[in-house]
């Protein structure tokens, strides 16, 4: 299964590559096809972009449904869990494997009835000619409007990441029935950078003056006033 572990990272990471890139493009081709400039001008008015815009709403669509298999996994969605932390170890216990089963449950249904939706809205149609076989009445399905794609393909983004969001719900019930742990994630924390470890004794946030951290030459600018001894009062109220 390791080569399931990043998964999702791999596909949302291709797809909001290639969106940014063909935004950029197609940005760039706008502007520039505005530009008199001879023989670039015609060039550039005659490559149809048209469909861009389209192929970025898709990506985002399918970016969307495998960021939501990839917040389960990390523990990134957003739960009210004030009443379930609040009940005692083996009671909070059988409500978070209810949660997750439930969970598994309603993605399993989504995935499935998506399946099904995607099956009849012309899969099964391209499936049987790309094997040969007899398609008779078959339904072949609608297209889109620019890319003039398959509707099917599209939609398969729902029965895909709805399986993948049910299997990650399941995953994480095995490892919380196991371990007693539930994924979280640091908003703190940065991927791919390195955090060193402070020593416990050690205040990090600790200046030389702490009553006036945003000047640490506060004590040279305004000097306790010295007492004929030659210490200062600070030092006589410790003495004290």
């Amino acid at each position: 299964m390791k080569y399931l572990d990043h998964l999702e990272e791999w596909i949302i990471t291709f797809l909001i590559g290639a969106a940014t890139l063909l935004i950029f493009v197609s940005v760039m081709h706008r502007y520039a096809a505005g530009v008199s400039i001879p023989g670039v001008q015609d060039w550039l008015i005659g490559l149809n972009l048209s469909w861009a815009q389209e192929l970025c709403i898709i990506m985002f669509v399918w970016m969307a449904k495998f960021g939501a298999a990839y917040g389960v996994r990390t523990g990134i969605h957003v739960g009210v869990d004030v009443l379930i932390n609040s009940l005692s170890g083996r009671t909070r216990a059988k409500f978070i494997v209810f949660g997750l089963l439930a969970g598994a449950l309603f993605t399993g249904i989504v995935g499935t009835l998506g399946a099904h939706f995607v099956w009849e809205n012309g899969a099964h149609y391209a499936i049987f000619s790309a094997l040969g076989i007899a398609v008779k009445d078959m339904y072949p399905g609608p297209t889109t409007p620019d890319l003039e794609w398959p509707t099917w393909v599209v939609y398969s983004a729902i029965p895909l990441g709805s399986s993948l969001m049910c299997f990650r719900f399941l995953q994480v019930t095995a490892s919380f029935i196991r371990t007693g742990e539930l994924p979280h994630h640091d908003h703190g924390h940065v991927d791919g950078i390195e955090e060193d470890s402070v020593p416990v004794d050690v205040n990090p946030y600790s200046m030389d003056d702490d009553l006036h951290a945003h000047d640490l030459k506060y004590s040279k600018r305004h000097p306790e006033p010295k007492i004929s001894d030659g210490s200062t009062a600070d030092d006589q109220g410790e003495r004290k």
